[in-house]
């Protein structure tokens, strides 16, 4: 058992300075103070919370686990991502999908890295498929993977708007779609549609043209990249007061005149009337961040990294004046109920214990995953295997 004790919580809501306490993999009280007396007879650890905040830990919704890139050839391959580089972005959970790769990459490497990161101690997921129309799968067939799979809860990232699209039609859009969200009533999933958002004009017209072409609600797609230029940005405002976006974090650094940064991208998201509920934000971690001529050959190549979600949370609450219980939100919470998953994204009892302890400069000092700590007093004290 551990009690943090004298800390501030955010659940991602503030609730207070609080007591919390923790056994087994779930918190299991959360009170302004919790007596020691009765839990000596336990193996109890203590740790002083006091002048320090505790949120969620991060679920971040869309990591190239297993690899992905390969644009610039054989050599331009990124490897599967270590669970140290997870955790010191604070991840507790995270969502793997191949991306561009779906031709000589396999979701089945995918699904074994989900449930290597699950022996690790982190909580992990994926979505099946790939770019590419029809998607490949892990049975032969996407919906069951996601009906019958317990780590699949969606399809994606199938690419939209992109000259890497396979540019399905409408019609072919809204029957993969219906398929998967079928699929996800099965198995008790969000069976969500994972959309890589790419730099054509008008690019959500596609999501827009299946929806008014079918019964299907536009919180069945997630396109994620939405502020990786100016016109999707623009137009990511309206679509967002209807649907879901997704803020990619780790390529700003590499395109600053391109992209808007994301904790800027949050605030004028919020500012413009979009829920703060529609609003995620994923690192794409591990995915190479290919950079095209006008031509289309590549010319540059560079790999993002899970913990670009931290640094602009902090910045969307020092710069941009946000409440860090909106920002937290985006990275935690509203991640969870999107993508329904139970017992995750808050601070609550009953709820798997992720969390991380924060310093006053943003700082991890400690970070708990499933209960068990990861990383303590500033150290990453639980690696990965070959690490």
């Amino acid at each position: 058992m551990i009690l943090i004790k004298n800390t501030e919580v955010y659940s991602p809501e503030y609730i207070g300075k609080n007591d919390v306490l923790i056994a087994g993999e779930r918190f299991i009280s959360i009170q302004p103070e919790i007596e020691t007396s009765s839990l000596k007879q336990f193996n109890l650890q203590v740790i002083d919370g006091k002048g320090l905040k505790l949120v969620p830990g991060i679920i971040d919704p869309h990591v190239h686990i297993s690899g992905a890139g390969g644009e610039g050839g054989p050599a331009t391959r990124t490897f599967e991502i270590q669970l140290s580089e997870l955790l010191e972005g604070g991840v507790t959970s995270v969502i793997g999908c191949l991306g561009t790769d779906g031709i000589t990459r396999d979701v089945r490497n995918v699904l074994m890295k989900v449930k290597g990161l699950r022996e690790e101690g982190i909580s992990s997921w994926m979505y099946t498929g790939a770019y590419q129309v029809p998607p490949p799968s892990i049975t032969g067939d996407y919906a069951k993977d996601i009906a019958l799979i317990e780590e699949v809860i969606g399809l994606g990232e199938i690419a939209l708007s992109d000259h890497r699209s396979s540019h399905p039609s409408t019609d072919e859009l809204i029957k993969l779609v219906e398929h998967a969200r079928v699929a996800g009533m099965l198995g008790g999933k969000a069976g969500i549609v994972n959309i890589h958002m790419g730099d054509a004009a008008n690019p959500f017209n596609p999501i827009i043209q299946a929806v008014e072409n079918s019964e299907l609600p536009y919180t069945q797609f997630y396109p994620t990249h939405c502020n990786r230029n100016k016109e999707i940005f623009k137009d990511a405002k309206k679509y967002g007061k209807k649907g879901y976006l997704d803020i990619t974090s780790s390529s700003y650094p590499f395109f600053p005149d391109e992209e808007i940064k994301p904790s800027v991208a949050i605030r004028e998201f919020v500012e413009s009337g979009v829920p703060e509920t529609h609003i995620t934000m994923s690192s794409d971690a591990n995915g190479s961040l290919p950079n095209f001529d006008e031509a289309g050959n590549l010319i540059s190549l560079e790999k993002g990294k899970p913990s670009a979600n931290l640094k602009e949370i902090k910045d969307a609450v020092n710069s941009e004046k946000l409440p860090l219980e909106t920002a937290w939100k985006i990275v935690s919470s509203n991640v969870a109920k999107i993508l329904k998953l139970n017992r995750k994204g808050f601070v609550k009892e009953d709820f798997d214990a992720d969390a991380i302890i924060l310093d006053e400069d943003f700082n991890i000092r400690d970070l708990f995953a499933r209960g068990k700590l990861m990383i303590e007093e500033y150290d990453i004290i639980k690696k990965g295997n070959f690490e």
